[in-house]
């Protein structure tokens, strides 16, 4: 066994111990009784490590359409779990040497902060829950869609960002905030933001931007779970359960999923993200209740973020670094 998988397999077995400890003697009951959030988890850790979604933008849809859990507790829950999951899964890319963009994780996270508490303080008390749900499923079909056309030609990529100055600095800084809002209004949504950011704009491989926005994700769940738990509150019983029953399986899955994301190519990822959003767009039309109201606000959502990952996608300021 390679020294990279006895590190990570050490980290899983230690955070085992500990969630035995916790919550002997009822281990197993803390699963059985919540195994719907379990299962949502196996499925959700590992696409948070293999993929720009994290664990929140499975868990997020499915609790709040499918288990009729509240838009608050989902939030919660999602940021409470990837602060474990997506934080084992940067554990196993910095032992395993995974590419990352350490600086945009930077710069984006200062940002992010701000956005998340701009996101849980301010404005989540002002939407409502079926609205929450429709403009989490806006803002990443409008980013599938432009994928798409993206990769229907032939694409060149980088494999780093050359120069980060103040200029990129202050667009990693605002495309945190922006992302850090989402994520502060349903605990997902800085990866993503972030991700199209470095692929439309910055020309950085799928590959590459995905390891990087795993990680940002992962600091950033950390502070928005931190600022729930401390300051703005949710961080109930229930979800404290929903909580240490995802544990045991999400500290398998992301790593698992980081590794996997390392095999596949930039246009197998690209396809896997936008199936993935395909069938989120697919199950909130279908679940949630949409009056003319939510339908009018997604629609304009949904046009707006198309039209800023238009304009990313043309500017031509990174195409240098690949020689044009």
């Amino acid at each position: 066994m390679k020294p990279s998988w006895i590190l990570s397999t050490i980290l899983t077995l230690l955070i085992w111990g500990i969630w035995c400890i916790v919550t002997y003697p009822n281990s197993l009951q803390t699963i059985t009784d919540n195994w719907p959030v379990t299962l949502t988890m196996v499925f959700g850790s590992f696409i948070a490590g293999a993929t720009s979604e994290g664990g929140g933008a499975i868990a997020f849809p499915i609790f709040t359409k499918v288990l009729n859990i509240t838009p608050l507790d989902a939030k919660v829950f999602s940021l409470a779990i990837q602060s474990v999951g997506m934080m084992a899964a940067t554990f196993t890319m910095l032992v395993m040497q995974i590419k990352v963009e350490w600086r945009i994780v930077f710069w984006a996270s200062i940002g992010g902060l701000v956005g998340i508490t701009i996101g849980s303080v301010l404005l989540a008390p002002l939407f409502p829950a079926n609205l929450l749900k429709m403009l989490f499923t806006a803002m990443i079909s409008s980013f599938a869609l432009t994928l798409f056309l993206v990769n229907w030609r032939p694409r060149q990529y980088n494999e780093t960002l050359s120069i980060i100055h103040f200029r990129e600095q202050r667009i990693l800084i605002f495309a945190g905030v922006f992302g850090g809002t989402m994520t502060g209004l349903v605990g997902n949504g800085i990866d993503i933001f972030c991700f199209s950011v470095m692929v439309l704009m910055f020309r950085l491989s799928e590959k590459v931007s995905t390891a990087t926005s795993v990680v940002l994700m992962a600091f950033n769940s950390v502070a928005g779970f931190i600022l729930h738990y401390y300051v703005v509150g949710g961080f109930n019983s229930q979800v404290k359960e929903y909580w240490l029953a995802a544990i045991p399986v999400v500290v398998v899955g992301a790593p698992l999923g980081a590794y996997f994301c390392t095999r596949l190519n930039n246009k197998t990822i690209a396809v896997i993200l936008m199936i993935l959003i395909s069938i989120e767009l697919i199950s909130s039309l279908m679940m949630v209740e949409i009056t003319s109201s939510i339908a009018y606000i997604s629609l304009g959502v949904f046009v707006i973020f198309l039209f800023i990952y238009y304009r990313l996608d043309r500017i031509n300021w990174y195409k240098k670094d690949l020689g044009a």
